[in-house]
């Protein structure tokens, strides 16, 4: 029996592994998974010799990590097809367009230059929730196959830029000034060549790949980090910015005005373009999204489902009710239109552009045809691992007894007084996840104070 190899409990997540390098993920960490996952798609796909496609980001450790997994993966006798350095998307482009059975990404996705991890994919299809659990069971078992795989290198930017180019499907963009910002990650290689091919005026920033990330955390979702797109949209005076997250599977965006155009937004923009050709198409947010994005996707003919937050937890549902276009909040943008189904922000920034020229508006007149609701940020309130999801259950147990209007499909999402809060519980960090949106300030003010008085009976206290 092979030796075992135990995992930091704190590395097997719901979307995917993630750790701190040096301290909770090291390489013979990289090598185990490397094992299991081969080991694993061998088993899904009923191959001796499974090919699995690899691919990693600009992140300082991320070779070092990269050789160890596919030294793992070639000692189970399946083969790693490596692509090279790039963003997340990418990964996921070679796994559906190669003669592979499946496809791992070394990356640590928006995180700081520290962490890092793996996302992966099996046949098409997302691996989540109980396969990472599984991956760990077998590594601590010493449970892998055995053999003497090959390893190959391919290059496939060209035929990806040439894909994303596609998605403008004719669509004029030459009127368009566009800036573009990619913080360092994964996606500044291919940002460059793209913007090439692009008609239109484009200026970049960031696009060396630089795991240090020296000009700004790649996190789109945090105001701070677009400040030098602001700076450069208002300089030049572009009519759009675009930025991406560090793995190149989150997209930010902001008008003319330098107003930041938030996920939920993206999708109804989005949204009234896709459901001009299909009318009454399920478009998908999660739960944290906007009032105003279902009613606004209702309003267009679509059919607005509200689901489950967690990019591998989206893509399964679209999958499941053909849904053509899905979001979240944090900049997870999937096209199943025209496109296979999973979150690319370099994808999604061509379908931006597209669906602003179509629109015979500019992003800035778009964004002000939506409706203004006052709202919090995500409020992020520290809950340890073994209490965050009991003390949901207990308020959701609450609020049925009080006979409540809520929605429970991921945490408690409550409509009350024309607004709603959601509190749920991380799949990912120690922390109750809370947000509310309202009418106006004093309904907003209203319903943070419910939330507050609930959380506290159950002696949790935040000061959002």
């Amino acid at each position: 029996m092979p030796k075992g190899h135990p995992f930091h409990a704190s590395i097997l997540r719901e979307y995917d592994i993630r750790g701190i390098v040096g301290e909770t993920l090291s390489a013979a960490d990289a090598e185990a998974i490397g094992k299991a996952f081969a080991t694993m798609t061998a088993r899904k796909t009923n191959k001796t010799a499974p090919k699995i496609a690899v691919g990693r980001d600009g992140r300082m450790s991320s070779p070092e990590l990269e050789a160890a997994l596919v030294a793992g993966i070639k000692s189970t006798g399946a083969s790693a097809v490596r692509v090279g350095t790039g963003p997340t998307p990418m990964l996921y482009f070679a796994a559906a367009e190669l003669s592979v059975d499946a496809g791992i990404m070394v990356t640590g996705s928006h995180n700081p230059p520290t962490h890092n991890g793996f996302k992966m994919v099996i046949a098409g299809k997302p691996v989540y929730g109980e396969m990472i659990k599984e991956i760990g069971k077998m590594a601590a078992a010493g449970d892998y196959a055995g053999g003497n795989g090959g390893e190959e290198a391919t290059d496939i930017r060209d035929a990806y830029v040439k894909k994303l180019a596609e998605a403008l499907d004719g669509t004029g963009i030459s009127k368009l000034k566009v800036g573009w910002d990619a913080g360092n990650g994964a996606a500044g290689e291919i940002m460059a060549r793209l913007v090439k091919v692009l008609p239109g005026t484009h200026k970049t920033l960031f696009e060396e790949i630089d795991g240090t990330f020296p000009n700004h955390h790649p996190d789109p979702t945090e105001p701070e980090n677009l400040h030098h797109l602001q700076e450069l949209v208002a300089k030049e005076k572009l009519d759009l910015g675009i930025a991406f997250d560090g793995d190149g599977d989150r997209i930010g965006a902001i008008d003319a005005k330098g107003r930041i155009i938030w996920g939920d937004q993206l999708l109804a923009i989005l949204g009234r373009d896709v459901l001009a050709k299909r009318p009454g198409a399920t478009i998908i947010a999660d739960v944290k999204a906007s009032q105003a994005l279902f009613d606004e996707i209702a309003k267009m003919g679509g059919k607005p489902l509200m689901w489950k937050t967690g990019h591998s937890l989206i893509k399964v549902k679209m999958a499941e009710t053909k849904s053509p276009l899905a979001g979240e909040m944090s900049g997870h943008i999937f096209f199943a239109d025209e496109y296979y189904g999973f979150d690319d922000a370099l994808y999604g920034a061509v379908r931006l552009l597209r669906a602003v020229a179509r629109s015979g508006k500019s992003l800035t007149e778009l964004r002000d045809q939506l409706p203004t609701l006052v709202n919090t940020p995500e409020i992020r309130i520290p809950c340890p691992d073994d209490k965050k999801f009991a003390i949901v259950s207990d308020l959701a147990g609450e609020l049925r007894k009080e006979g409540a209007d809520f929605n429970d499909v991921d945490g408690i999402r409550i409509s009350k007084d024309g607004g709603w809060w959601l509190l749920r519980a991380s799949n990912t960090q120690a922390v109750l996840v809370a947000r509310a949106e309202a009418p106006d300030e004093k309904v907003l003010a209203g319903l943070k104070s419910d939330l507050k008085a609930r959380l506290q009976r159950h002696g949790v206290a935040f000061a959002g």
